[in-house]
């Protein structure tokens, strides 16, 4: 007999269809979702520390619990051992794996409500901080499947589904721009010109009331949207082809702007030529320029990736198709979207054939891992993608995931591994003469230096890598220079100086709708840092933002040092949730950072 746990909402199990008797105790739903989000098996002693901390005997109460859980599930499921493990039975259906397996190919169906709905734990403060996080987590993954799927239906020509996906997530965040970019192409794109005109008008009113500030011009140029930009064509795809060539050949000099009209043109032109391979290819270029070239039009790029991909597999396309699907897990990664870049990055790596596209598949996925700080495996995967990018002579891919190596280093306060892949990560940049990529690795390797307690050497390339990337008008780059400089005022005992420079370190981070949000959680963590151990007045607000930003985007680490900042203002339970997730995190510096009798 089938059964079904639902922890969506209000929590219940069906068996066969039919709803069963609940549990007797709720922390054995609280059990039961703790033992099905944990990633790594927990031990006993955690666990009943963690949800009957109050009892008088912990270790019995879990064991009554336990019992209640194997009754409420039946026959077929086992939970048992030390640590704890628990295996379900056949034909069980859980309805927060469909948010949390990355391989599920199952149709998407948006998810109403929350974790656990309307229960609350008062008296087990660790525990009722992980459900939050947990809470954020989830949302921020139905809510990212959710924009995936709109676009694939809009790419797919389902106007109708994809704007009512895109509709759900406004009414859910009307704050967030991609959402509300969404949904004006939508309705652009289904021939409804008024309705996209009347929710821009709309959404620039409430960004103006709410946050005093317009919406970017990528709201306008979705409104605008109500089919590929028209454009003289012949329906020669030799023509296409050759604007194709000479669409990347602009981009590759730095002609951004005519690199990219050439590029729709090429689109245009194979669309009327009828040849579904150029055109796939031309769109997959396309939708690249857009998300790598062009800041605040990863949208748009993503959509176009979306239209790639759909006709790449139509016509067997292979390249493209592994091509489309790899850059719609980078966007996804930098939007802290990993439900859905994980997806793509698996869909990805199956279709890559040869080193040159397999390095820069690899590369994307250790970004990803390493993000969300899964650090063992992100080395495994950045390491084979700079081995098979040097077989195939890729030296900027080569040196691109040389200096996230580096990155992964330092988090985990391995500085003598750090400086190297660093060192090395700028020797291609220079060989290469990859100015535009230059400010990310001299940023990272300053950091390494002044945790080494080396400012001066720090500070000696950090104002021309920040000029750079000023120059280059990359807000993530900028953001990490500033962010950078506010260390190294904070060192020298200039905090007025460094909380100025980090609050222009966020404004830069979070300047366009397509922000980096690894580089936005990290930056407010500094900002966080420095707020909580000078007192100020806004310490808490901050350490919210992080909290929030970081539990929704699944960025692990940056979960925990949340709570070691809440801790440290006196919230109960901060100090032993964030032990609960380091718990599951190979960092050093992090489980140091949560041992007991380390100062505040």
């Amino acid at each position: 007999m089938s059964l079904a746990i639902r922890l969506f909402g209000t929590p219940q199990i069906e068996r066969g269809g039919v709803a069963a008797p609940p549990p007797r105790g709720r922390k054995t739903w609280a059990l039961l979702a703790y033992l099905l989000l944990c990633e790594a098996l927990p031990p006993r002693s955690r666990v009943a520390s963690l949800l009957f901390s109050e009892a008088d005997d912990p270790l019995g109460a879990l064991r009554w619990s336990l019992a209640d859980l194997r009754r409420t599930l039946g026959a077929g499921a086992a939970v048992a051992g030390d640590p704890l493990q628990l295996r379900l039975a056949d034909r069980t259906s859980v309805d927060v794996a469909l948010l949390t397996a990355p391989g599920d190919q199952v149709a998407f169906r948006y998810i109403e409500g929350e974790l656990l709905e309307g229960i609350t734990f008062p008296s087990s403060p660790g525990f009722e901080s992980w459900l939050g996080v947990m809470r954020r987590h989830l949302d921020g993954a139905n809510r990212a499947l959710a924009h995936d799927e709109a676009l694939a239906r809009l790419a797919a020509g389902d106007t109708g589904r994809a704007t009512e996906l895109a509709a759900q997530l406004v009414s859910h965040d009307p704050l967030d721009q991609a959402g509300q970019e969404l949904l004006i192409r939508c309705l652009a794109r289904s021939g409804r010109q008024q309705a996209a005109e009347g929710q821009l008008a709309e959404c620039e009113a409430l960004f103006k009331r709410e946050l005093g500030l317009a919406p970017g011009p990528e709201l306008k140029n979705a409104a605008g949207d109500t089919d590929r930009t028209a454009a003289e064509v012949v329906g020669d795809s030799d023509v296409a082809l050759g604007q194709l060539d000479a669409g990347r050949a602009a981009l590759d000099a730095g002609t951004v702007e005519p690199g990219v009209q050439i590029l729709r043109q090429a689109c245009a032109e194979a669309a009327a030529s009828g040849d579904a391979a150029v055109e796939a290819r031309s769109l997959a270029a396309l939708g690249s320029a857009l998300v790598h070239a062009v800041r605040g039009r990863d949208e748009e790029g993503a959509l176009r990736l979306h239209e790639a991909l759909r006709l790449a597999e139509g016509c067997d396309e292979r390249a493209a198709a592994a091509a489309a699907c790899r850059e719609l897990g980078y966007v996804d990664v930098q939007a802290g979207r990993g439900a859905s870049a994980g997806r793509w990055l698996m869909r990805a790596t199956e279709l890559a054939e040869g080193n040159e596209e397999l390095c820069a598949v690899l590369g994307v996925r250790g970004m990803a891992l390493s993000d969300r700080a899964r650090y063992g495996a992100a080395l495994d995967l950045l390491n084979k993608s700079v081995a098979r990018a040097e077989r195939c002579g890729q030296r900027r891919q080569a040196a691109w995931s040389l200096s996230l190596i580096g990155r992964v280093h330092m988090l985990r306060g391995e500085l003598s591994l750090a400086l190297p892949r660093l060192d090395e990560s700028l020797a291609l940049v220079a060989s290469e003469r990859w100015t535009a990529f230059q400010p990310w690795p001299q940023a990272l390797r300053a950091e390494a230096l002044l945790l080494m307690g080396n400012p001066d050497l720090a500070a000696a390339p950090l104002d021309h890598a920040f000029r750079l990337a000023c120059q280059l008008g990359d807000p993530c780059w900028e953001a990490m220079g500033a962010r950078m400089m506010a260390l190294l005022s904070a060192d020298a005992q200039n905090d007025a100086q460094a909380r100025e420079q980090l609050a222009d370190a966020l404004a830069r981070a979070t300047r366009v709708p397509d922000v980096y949000q690894w580089v936005h959680a990290h930056v407010l963590n500094s900002c966080a840092e420095l707020a909580v151990r000078t007192d100020a007045h806004d310490a808490a607000q901050i350490v919210d933002r992080l909290a929030a930003l970081a539990a929704r985007c699944g960025l692990r680490e940056l979960v925990v040092r949340a709570h070691v900042h809440r801790d440290r203002l006196g919230v109960a339970g901060a100090l032993e949730s964030a032990r609960v997730l380091a718990a599951e995190i190979d960092n050093p510096t992090l489980v140091a950072l949560v041992s007991p009798g380390v100062p505040a």
